[in-house]
């Protein structure tokens, strides 16, 4: 897409966490690391003291925590602990200690202080805070806002075990699934394929699911190219779309003066007959399957492409380091139990 993919990380649960810890690095400052009141603002820490310019060797202590600063009946520290577990734990370096959970003016709304920071890194953690609404589902920071609780991403994954039933590469098993919203006319999504075929090489035990999500508002090309994809795939399979997809990106440009052309060449290049693949993308149960893939992105919160989904958790592949990724997929997969042959 043609904005920054910071603004596509800010819709997403990695952004939030993202943005949790960043708030956290940016926070730093000549205060107290104790949690303030609920009046108050987030306390900040020294930065780290540095020779040359290096970081000395760090080992990473946290402050005692007061348990006056536990003043809200929920959530408990347990439940705040498994939350940043699930959006952290694929960093074997990161480490947080609940601070408090206190309550606001706001009524049943709690304001979350943790310390966090990264072994070897820096001697002292970095403080910053978060709130939970009063239903307990919901966790703010900043102007992002994203499920909450021990199992935040569990609702996602449910819904995409059950609808997205786009062509996938991987076994049947939907235990490690991972579902990419992508726009065929969408230069990031063209970058991101890299990625998604090393993942595919990367982790054999994984389900990789493509869900059609055209933007067509800013490609107007990508909602035909979406359907001819859904008749490559009808009419020969799942490793044809994915040719398909690999054609049309190879020749993602030509989109904008020849569509139809481009997109009869690219089912060629898959082993479909074009003519045949042209008619039955006109078909009103073709653009029923593309709008109910749209419909399902919408439904979990996709506005930008590519993004994908990790087990119901969103990560934006374009713009996240390959080896970030791969920490997440293999952190995902000890969740569940799956083996992985990751490199």
């Amino acid at each position: 897409m043609k904005k920054h993919w910071i603004v596509m990380v800010a819709i997403c649960a990695f952004a939030l966490s993202s943005a949790i810890y960043a708030h956290a690095q940016a926070a730093q400052s000549s205060q107290s690391t104790q949690p303030q009141s609920a009046q108050q603002g987030p306390a900040g820490v020294p930065a780290p003291l540095q020779l040359n310019g290096i970081a000395p060797p760090a080992k990473l202590e946290f402050p005692p925590v007061n348990p006056k600063n536990f003043t809200a009946a929920s959530p408990s520290a347990q439940e705040v602990d498994s939350f940043l577990k699930e959006l952290w734990g694929y960093d074997p370096n990161r480490v947080w200690q609940v601070a408090g959970v206190q309550k606001t003016d706001a009524p049943n709304v709690s304001r979350v202080t943790i310390f966090v920071g990264e072994q070897g890194v820096s001697h002292t953690p970095s403080t910053t805070v978060f709130f939970v609404t009063p239903d307990g589902q919901h966790a703010v920071a900043g102007s992002q806002v994203i499920a909450f609780g021990a199992h935040p991403f569990a609702r996602v994954e449910q819904m995409l075990q059950q609808q997205a039933t786009g062509p996938y590469r991987g076994p049947m098993s939907k235990n490690l699934m991972l579902v990419e919203f992508a726009d065929l006319q969408c230069p990031h999504c063209k970058e991101a394929a890299t990625a998604m075929n090393q993942l595919a090489q990367d982790f054999p035990n994984a389900r990789i699911v493509f869900q059609n999500f055209p933007l067509t508002t800013v490609h107007p090309a990508a909602e035909e190219a979406a359907e001819y994809g859904v008749c490559v795939a009808q009419q020969k399979g799942n490793p044809a779309f994915f040719q398909y997809v690999q054609a049309v990106y190879d020749t993602q440009a030509a989109l904008t003066t020849g569509a139809d052309l481009t997109l009869k060449d690219a089912a060629t290049k898959a082993g479909a007959d074009p003519a045949a693949v042209a008619a039955c993308a006109a078909l009103p149960a073709t653009k029923a399957a593309v709008t109910a893939s749209i419909k399902l992105g919408q439904d979990i919160g996709v506005d930008q492409t590519p993004l994908l989904f990790i087990n119901g958790r969103p990560v934006p592949v374009a713009g996240v380091p390959y080896n970030t990724l791969k920490q997440i997929v293999s952190y995902a997969a000890g969740q569940v139990g799956t083996q992985t042959a990751a490199k």
